[in-house]
């Protein structure tokens, strides 16, 4: 899940994995592949780094976060 914040302040999470494409439109609109849309204060590239860190950290097949290899020492 990535934190995202709306025009009116709230913030909310969304599911990176359901993501299709960010725009910057100017404003930055997040389409699903359900094709329900987002608008949001974040910007495109910010949301594109929180997407990428997202799938940095996360086992892509399970969804299950990835333990760092020195952790068992």
């Amino acid at each position: 899940m990535i934190k995202l914040t709306r025009f009116n302040g709230s913030v909310f999470y969304l599911n990176a994995t359901h993501i299709e494409t960010v725009e910057a439109t100017p404003d930055t609109v997040i389409t699903l592949f359900n094709d329900r849309k987002y608008i949001v204060k974040d910007s495109a590239e910010s949301v594109a780094n929180r997407v990428q860190a997202f799938y940095q950290n996360v086992h892509p097949a399970t969804g299950i976060p990835r333990i760092p290899d020195d952790a068992n020492e």
